[in-house]
């Protein structure tokens, strides 16, 4: 029989509450561990830190997110080289499998040119996976306007929101590069108006990672919940538990408009349960 998928809780998700926030909701709601999100919040940047909140809890860490937002580019340096293996390394002091990392932006020109070979030799040099996310477009409508209800009529006259501008090198697709492994990101689907099946397919043996969230496929990125989107979230986890996936699904949802800490728990609890509920082997 082959082992469960583990299912775990971005520290993200618990925003804008702090890292060890995320921990003990995962403690406490029984999820099988976390993935830190390296940002400003000093303790996530701290990685004794992070393994002592892994101890006091008893909640491993999954999986390990680069510093590589727009709002994290100063974060342990501006050197984004150094910033992905200071990541890799970090995953393996922490017991991670996997660090996800976005493509480079273009203005990252040094970066992007070496991107796919230290991908490759840091895969190379550790057991740890480095699994490139997929991303999307920053379309014109999110910056001139377009609120949710512009975009409901758009689709009910059987249109779309108006394509957008790559900031990423190659490009948002990560199918476009040349890597071994693929983080895939369902709220990032939704934005792009990317087919979720589709490329969960074309990333094939290399999909080691999943974010499970959802998206309506406004301009922004949603991070819904599971099963309140357009996504295929549940088919994406039934795939994966009827195939040899042995990655790791982690549920990086926005909480940031609970009300209060039942409504947030409420929210976490549902996002955990659709995933047991679809990922059952």
């Amino acid at each position: 029989m082959r082992p469960a998928i583990k299912v775990g809780l971005s520290t993200a998700s618990v925003y804008p509450l702090r890292t060890e926030a995320a921990f003990e909701y995962a403690a406490r709601l029984g999820y099988d561990g976390v993935e830190l999100m390296v940002w400003a919040e000093s303790v996530s940047q701290d990685i004794d830190a992070v393994a002592r909140l892994s101890k006091r809890y008893g909640v491993p860490v999954l999986s390990v997110h680069a510093p590589c937002l727009l709002i994290t580019q100063r974060v342990w340096g501006a050197n984004p080289v150094a910033k992905l293996e200071r990541s890799v390394r970090a995953a393996e002091k922490l017991g991670a499998q996997t660090v996800v990392v976005h493509p480079p932006f273009r203005w990252q020109r040094r970066y992007a040119e070496g991107f796919t070979d230290q991908v490759a030799e840091l895969e190379a040099s550790s057991d740890v996976l480095v699994a490139v996310e997929n991303m999307f477009p920053f379309r014109a409508d999110r910056f001139f306007g377009a609120g949710e209800a512009s975009i409901e009529r758009m689709r009910k006259r059987g249109g779309k929101p108006g394509p957008g501008i790559s900031a990423f090198a190659p490009s948002y697709d990560p199918l476009d590069g040349n890597h071994a492994h693929y983080t895939l990101d369902l709220s990032h689907t939704a934005t792009a108006g990317t087919d979720a099946m589709d490329m969960a397919r074309r990333m094939g043996d290399g999909l080691a990672h999943l974010h499970l969230c959802d998206g309506s496929g406004a301009s922004v990125d949603e991070h819904l919940v599971p099963g309140r989107g357009t996504q295929p979230a549940a088919e994406i986890c039934q795939m994966l538990a009827a195939g040899d996936f042995t990655g790791h699904v982690i549920l990086e949802v926005t909480t940031s408009r609970a009300r209060n800490a039942d409504e947030r728990e409420a929210l976490l609890t549902e996002s955990l349960q659709f995933a047991r509920q679809h990922l059952l082997r």
